[in-house]
């Protein structure tokens, strides 16, 4: 697969990463404080979207091949890397913080007795995930505009 089409598909992915990290970032502010029948009403919505998994996955794995290719090119390889490490990062967030969460209350359909510590837990991890991801289309599309046309 070509430079080009492998740049083409990390921007894809990256930014297809971000939709739904930004998604969460811009509903905490309106579901923070939400009580608990509404907040886990709310929750309901997100059922189905661990197979978005897939996109960060494939993203993390294309800035990697990006960062690969690019080993020659200083400035546009400290870009991909920064990117593929920026998806690590997003998988280290979510295992430690929103994983959990998902685990503690079945995917937020049981409400245990700590229910509002992980409701917090789940919206702040998601939050700061959305800031990595913006990290990483930064990065990604900076690397591209950082390639040489050898």
């Amino acid at each position: 697969m070509s430079l080009r089409m492998i740049q083409f598909l990390a921007v894809v992915s990256t930014a297809l990463a971000l939709i739904p990290a930004g998604a969460h970032l811009f509903e905490l502010p309106n579901k923070i404080d939400l009580p608990r029948e509404p907040y886990l009403t709310v929750q309901g919505v997100y059922a189905g979207w661990a197979w978005f998994g897939v996109v960060d996955f494939a993203a993390l794995i294309l800035n990697a091949v990006m960062a690969v290719k690019l080993r020659r090119q200083p400035l546009a390889f400290s870009f991909a890397l920064a990117a593929a490490l920026c998806f690590v990062l997003f998988f280290v967030i979510f295992f430690i913080w929103t994983f959990p969460a998902n685990q503690a209350t079945a995917n937020w359909t049981t409400v245990p007795d700590n229910w509002n510590e992980l409701r917090r837990q789940w919206e702040y991890s998601h939050a700061v995930n959305a800031l990595v991801m913006l990290a990483a289309l930064c990065s990604v599309t900076l690397s591209v505009l950082a390639t040489h046309k050898d």
